[in-house]
């Protein structure tokens, strides 16, 4: 019989999707009957107890959990994340829970091997309830006592070879999508970035000194499956500088009918007979494109890179060979202000080992001025709000560019400053201020 009563919990278990309630039930289960003669290092009765004090916070309509404070493994600042119980008399079981974040691999490539190295551990010396890959990214090992952290950190560092992840006011762990491992559209190696700035600034992610959280994400391509135009401080999303290429003979071949679009993903069901014009021609934001005479032309200078066109038919239009990445900065979620997306603020560069100008001219800059500027829990799009635009063109000394502005004939809140102005230009302002007093 289970230790506590969970009617309100019992309800997430009724709906047509598999349910977390039923997971930590299970484990509930085979930690009290432990058939497999785990040497648990934690109360066995961790998981009864997390469902006890859900049921609770339910119940109540608030949390029972109180922050840890400071509580993490010796020489890190990050990758542990305290949590205690506000009732340890009711719930002993967990009295402390603590999060602990592990840095998972670029593209997220395991051996099973290693998940069940890392399952192991967790079963001896957490609660056994894992997270891979919620929305920090990051493995997620959830719930254990204080003592334990170092002796997992320690089987992590010397067993596994694998670090903590990043957490609190430091370099979060960077994210990266399948990138060219398995996919056509990948326009630079996201893995490699991924690993080369993980491994380059280590020392950001362990050890917080930041106004607040920073993320980087790589997206291989503008279909950005990491969603990093929305979610990263810098995100770096590949695209192409060249034409896309066309193979005219399979443009034929979807018109006709003989070539499913949308690479099949609507098979099963009966949309009609492919129609060109309306679902790539007129769906394209610049109407870059016209099908005339059997024949498509794409005037590849209005392209915006959104890759309908290409996703529609893969197989008639592919990625340019020219291929690097564009830079957006400032994405996150409500913080101190609300949502927003990145801004472009490289709109190409060629993301290549050793990734020196990516390093040495973007984002080393952007931590000297944001980590100078930046009040506490600043995050740094908001200080791109708050100082300007082009406060962040000279702190990094990028060049404007037409298209870091969001849509033509607006105000980009870019002024020329008198110092700048040379000769007649000077001289033309002055005269436009006497007019103005006259």
């Amino acid at each position: 019989m289970a230790k506590h009563e969970t009617p309100l919990l019992d309800q997430l278990e009724t709906g047509p999707w598999p349910s977390f309630v039923t997971d930590i039930k299970r484990e509930a289960e085979s930690r009290a009957t432990n058939e497999k003669g785990v040497d648990y290092q934690i109360p066995q009765d961790a998981c009864e107890d997390l469902l006890g004090v859900l049921e609770l916070s339910f119940k109540h309509g608030r949390t029972h959990w109180k922050h840890g404070g400071i509580v993490g493994v010796f020489g890190y600042g990050g990758g542990v994340i305290g949590r205690y119980c506000d009732q340890p008399e009711m719930f002993p079981g967990v009295a402390h829970f603590h999060t602990m974040r592990v840095s998972q691999p670029a593209g997220k490539f395991y051996t099973t091997k290693y998940l069940e190295s890392i399952c192991d551990l967790w079963e001896r010396r957490g609660s056994g309830i894992t997270n891979m890959h919620g929305s920090t990214g990051d493995i997620i090992f959830l719930g254990t006592t204080t003592p334990q952290l170092e002796e997992v950190f320690y089987e992590l560092t010397h067993n596994l070879n694998q670090d903590l992840g990043g957490s609190g006011s430091n370099l979060r762990t960077p994210s990266d999508c399948i990138g060219a491992a398995r996919c056509e559209y990948a326009c630079y190696d996201t893995q490699a970035i991924c690993h080369d700035l993980t491994v380059e600034y280590q020392d950001e992610l362990h050890r917080p000194a930041f106004p607040y959280k920073f993320k980087f994400k790589f997206d291989g391509c503008p279909n950005c499956c990491v969603a990093s135009i929305a979610r990263s401080d810098l995100s770096f999303i590949g695209l192409w500088r060249d034409e896309i290429r066309i193979d005219e003979e399979a443009v034929k071949a979807y018109v006709g009918g003989e070539l499913k679009p949308n690479a099949g993903a609507h098979a099963g069901r009966d949309w009609g007979a492919f129609d060109i014009q309306k679902e790539v021609i007129g769906l394209c934001p610049t109407q870059c494109m016209r099908y005339e005479g059997d024949k498509l032309e794409i005037n590849n200078k209005e392209c915006t890179h959104c890759m309908h066109c290409i996703n529609v038919m893969p197989r008639a239009l592919r990625i340019g060979n020219d291929r690097g990445c564009a830079i957006l900065a400032g994405a996150k979620a409500p913080i101190l202000d609300g949502a927003q997306m990145g801004t472009l603020i490289v709109p190409f560069i060629k993301a290549e080992p050793p990734y020196t100008d990516i390093k040495e001219k973007v984002i080393e800059p952007i931590w000297d001025w944001w980590m100078e500027e930046g009040k506490n829990r600043e995050r740094l799009g908001e200080l791109m709000k708050r100082q300007g635009m082009q406060k962040l063109l000279e702190m990094t000394g990028l060049d404007p560019d037409p298209r870091m502005i969001q849509e033509p004939r607006t105000n980009p809140y870019i002024f020329w400053k008198e110092d700048e102005v040379e000769g007649g230009f000077k001289r033309d302002i002055n005269e436009f201020r006497k007019y103005h007093k006259r």
